[in-house]
């Protein structure tokens, strides 16, 4: 995915901009709701295997983790668990590589729950374990089934870390200055924020619409996001809701025009009706997705105007190659 750089004006940043905000009213509650949601999971997977209430429970964890993917800061960079969580996008399909060796020589890493987490970041997290609950490909069987219990389990305990470590974490964002190793200004912590709001946008743009889309001439349906599960629109919408929902908690002033923007988008990602973006490949139905892209593109330039210049800070992008 392609990196912010963000460029300070010449206007002093507000101190303590949202922060309280943020962590809050934001990311500490909805970590929290990841970890519980991956705990039921966990508890779950481990007796149903593959059956509806498992299915409804990594239903709830996913939307959850759309509820906080966007927060790639903190905890989850410092610990480097955003990989362990969410392995994607995976062009060379190396987790299914992953799972299919494990399954194959019936790896005995599945029977301890600190064990697991030493293996290929490809076979844990949420889209390992959509690999294991809806791909049929996949042998089944009683060691299919302890390894898909491994995984849930792997992402609670990971969530569950993530959510305690936010507890202190909180303090070191909202408490900035000399004395803060991180965050040695108010400046410093909000342009963290400002740029995690930012690269959500352009992760929702550039990959869950981008990869599908591919081209005119040679759209990528296959390569949308959590499509085994059918929620790539759904990852989208929530995505939005989330990203919005950070904005707000930043700002300390009004932001109506970004706020408008976020409708727009958020109502034409909900009326897609294409739970796995296959419209790409249809002109009608792809001109759609394409709009909705260009409305994050406007969501973007209304937060620039409104948030950005309020914050002192701009966003200048500079190409990566993140695959």
């Amino acid at each position: 995915m392609r990196r912010l750089a963000l460029i300070p004006l010449l206007l002093p940043l507000p101190a303590l901009a949202g922060l309280d905000e943020v962590a809050t009213d934001h990311a500490l509650p909805r970590y929290e709701a990841l970890a519980q949601s991956t705990e039921t999971l966990a508890a779950t997977a481990a007796t149903d295997c593959r059956g509806e209430a498992t299915l409804a429970a990594y239903t709830a964890a996913f939307d959850d983790w759309m509820g906080v993917s966007h927060i790639q800061f903190g905890p989850i960079e410092d610990l480097n668990l955003s990989l362990a969580i969410a392995y994607w996008p995976d062009p060379k399909n190396r987790t299914g590589k992953a799972l299919r060796g494990l399954i194959a020589d019936a790896d005995p890493v599945v029977n301890e729950a600190e064990d697991y987490r030493d293996v290929s970041i490809a076979a844990q997290g949420f889209y390992a374990l959509e690999r294991l609950l809806y791909d049929d490909s996949l042998p089944q069987g009683d060691y299919t089934c302890a390894l898909t219990a491994a995984v849930a389990r792997g992402l609670a305990d990971t969530s569950a870390m993530l959510a305690t470590a936010w507890v202190d974490y909180a303090g070191t964002l909202t408490q900035p200055g000399p004395d803060n190793p991180v965050y040695p200004t108010g400046a410093d912590a909000t342009r963290k924020v400002y740029t995690a709001l930012l690269s959500g946008l352009e992760f929702t743009r550039d990959q869950r619409l981008g990869r599908p889309l591919g081209t005119f001439d040679r759209p990528r349906p296959n390569r949308a996001e959590a499509q085994l599960s059918g929620r790539s629109q759904r990852n989208v919408v929530l995505s939005l809701a989330a990203l919005e929902d950070l904005a707000l908690a930043l700002a300390d002033a009004p932001i109506p025009q970004s706020q408008a923007a976020f409708d727009r988008a958020r109502a034409r990602a909900a009326s897609l009706d294409d739970p796995v973006l296959a419209g790409v490949a249809d002109p009608m139905a792809r001109f759609r997705i394409e709009a909705l892209q260009q409305d994050l593109r406007d969501i973007q330039t209304e937060l620039a105007t409104e948030l950005g210049a309020a914050l002192g800070v701009s966003a200048g992008f500079n190409s990566m190659d993140g695959d």
